[in-house]
């Protein structure tokens, strides 16, 4: 399918000089040895090929894709493995619109070849040839939670009508528990279902929307309550991108005593000219799932790396 969309399939370095910059993700650390220059050099296995890929959009690839092998320390449930696959793709001079369009068409054909038209999971289901809803995230949190989630008194707000808030809960802590509990299960239910325009805090490598600098082009996709992909509108001011690292790596240092180091290179490609781009992850082994009817993970991978815990 790619192929007739005129991409050209890459394959990067799962060994990087950063694993990501996600507060709450957790990495696989590793130590380069044997070579004079670089003996000790410490280096990480990928949370996702993202940095590497924009790097070739800078030089000059417009449409590209991978099945990259990634790596995640600490994950491990139905729907997590702490290694597995992403299906990751970039449009050069595109919006994140366009990967809703290839997204809507990468489902159909997961239908088409396993000949399963609807996804279940959890007890929900959902038609994967249906025409997808579109619904932003201050939508959802109206309409299932009753919040607004711009109110600056969101904590307050959510304690009133019953939500579980603790003392110490920051925003973040109730964005993350509401989203959880009380939205994904809705999402995607009957059809796919588009979730964008995330407060721009929650989209570290995702530009402001035009007109309204309080959300950013992110969207994620969902199928049966089931999240699938994840999305960006790229962000390619470097001023405003090192900014934005540097606070995610303080509060990680502030909740976990650790940072991860930043990628200088990936700034650097930044400063040289990221073109306008969207770019994409979709977990490929939860889109195996959904299209079989498997009910975890390990069901649809050949070796397993840990049990359930």
């Amino acid at each position: 399918w790619f192929e007739t969309q005129n991409f050209d399939e890459v394959e990067t370095p799962c060994l990087q000089v950063s694993p990501c910059v996600e507060v709450h993700m957790r990495g696989f650390k590793t130590r380069l040895e044997g070579l004079k220059k670089e003996n000790g050099r410490e280096l990480w296995l990928h949370t996702s090929p993202e940095f590497a890929m924009k790097k070739l959009l800078v030089g000059g690839m417009e449409r590209i894709f991978q099945f990259a092998r990634v790596f995640r320390n600490g994950e491990s449930t139905e729907r997590h493995q702490p290694e597995f696959t992403l299906l990751e793709w970039y449009r050069a001079q595109a919006d994140y619109t366009a990967l809703m369009a290839d997204c809507t068409a990468l489902l159909r054909l997961a239908a088409e070849a396993t000949g399963r038209k609807i996804a279940t999971w959890e007890g929900r289901s959902c038609d994967l040839t249906a025409e997808p809803e579109i619904v932003t995230v201050a939508e959802a949190f109206t309409r299932y939670c009753g919040l607004d989630i711009h109110s600056p008194r969101l904590e307050e707000e959510a304690r009133a009508k019953g939500y579980r808030v603790a003392a110490d809960d920051r925003w973040e802590d109730v964005f993350f528990r509401l989203m959880l509990d009380h939205i994904e299960p809705n999402l995607g239910s009957g059809r796919p279902t588009f979730l964008c325009e995330y407060p721009v805090s929650q989209a570290v490598l995702s530009r402001p929307k035009p007109g309204d600098e309080r959300v950013a082009e992110r969207f994620e996709l969902y199928v049966a309550g089931l999240e699938l992909a994840n999305a960006y509108g790229e962000l390619t001011d470097p001023v405003l991108q090192r900014q934005r690292f540097t606070a995610d790596m303080d509060l990680r240092q502030q909740l976990y005593g650790e940072r991860f180091p930043v990628d200088e290179d990936f700034l650097a490609a930044l400063d040289f000219g990221l073109p306008p781009a969207a770019g994409i992850a979709l977990g490929f082994d939860r889109m195996v799932m959904l299209a079989t009817g498997a009910t975890d993970i390990r069901q649809v991978v050949w070796s397993p790396v840990v049990e359930v815990m």
